[in-house]
């Protein structure tokens, strides 16, 4: 599913417009950057958690001239999935 395909989703479950719809994913996708930037976790009871992770500097090999590397660390954004929507998937 696309993020169109979110949005047509949202508007004919909650019978909003799509218009209005997109403004809703749009605000939701934003709130949760936000947090996210700001270093916070987002949790969603049933559904999961939002959260960032920090990646320790690692070596690594370039993969066109086989030299090794130094990957430099970073901070990524993790979902771990909340046990309802594990057991509905399951």
């Amino acid at each position: 599913m696309n993020k169109n395909e979110l949005v047509n989703a949202v508007a004919e479950k909650s019978q909003l417009s799509k218009v209005n719809a997109k403004k809703a994913v749009d605000a939701f996708v934003e709130v949760i950057t936000e947090a996210l930037k700001a270093g916070d976790k987002v949790a969603l009871v049933g559904f999961g958690t939002f959260a960032v992770a920090e990646r320790p500097e690692r070596n690594g090999i370039n993969p066109a001239t086989k030299a090794a590397i130094k990957i430099a660390a970073k901070k990524v954004a993790k979902f771990k999935a909340g046990s309802e929507l594990d057991k509905a998937v399951n």
